[in-house]
């Protein structure tokens, strides 16, 4: 009876043994960035038209535009990589032709309107690397006041009557940039 205890506990030992080997050999994973990566897309279900790649900075009780983002200066549009911005097909937006491709999205923020800008370079960190020269289409569209602070930089793309209005917003500023779908 003894030697069948200790073959028993010996076993589970070995066991034991195997499964913390097993788990200590897992990867180690990086911590959730402070600036989460997410998309918006429109629609939300079916064939997408429009997708947004971008990285969402949060408030953190500073004073967003104006100071942590300069007015008059080029912004990212969020945080970390270049925002990027994916059309399937031919758009207009603000009233200007869009071919379709993935550009990149930036903003220069001022108090009364942001000018938002497609740019047809590629893989960029930040607004370190624009280059004005690569613009593709330019936008005004002024600032709205929110009722509500917007905790993290906030990109939706919804639908409108002629085709999608892409809201972006943090603190208690947001735009709207009406988008128009060829047919």
């Amino acid at each position: 009876m003894r030697n069948l205890t200790t073959l028993i506990i010996l076993f589970f030992a070995l066991v034991f043994v195997g499964l913390d080997s097993a788990l200590a050999q897992a990867p180690k994973f990086a911590a959730l960035d402070k600036s989460p990566l997410d998309m918006a897309y429109y629609p939300r279900r079916g064939e997408k038209i429009v997708k947004v790649v971008y990285s969402r900075p949060a408030k953190n009780g500073r004073t967003i535009f104006g100071e942590l983002e300069k007015f008059g200066q080029v912004w990212r549009a969020g945080a970390n990589e270049a925002t990027e911005i994916s059309f399937i097909k031919d758009v207009t937006m603000g009233g200007k032709a869009v071919k379709a491709g993935t550009y990149l999205l930036f903003v220069i923020p001022n108090q009364d309107k942001w000018t938002v800008i497609l740019n047809s370079e590629k893989d960029q960190w930040g607004a370190y690397s624009y280059k004005k020269e690569s613009n593709v289409v330019e936008v005004d569209v002024p600032v709205k006041n929110s009722a509500d602070v917007i905790e993290n930089f906030s990109i939706s793309v919804d639908e409108a009557p002629k085709g999608a209005t892409m809201y972006m917003g943090w603190d208690k500023t947001y735009v709207e940039v009406p988008l128009e779908f060829s047919k």
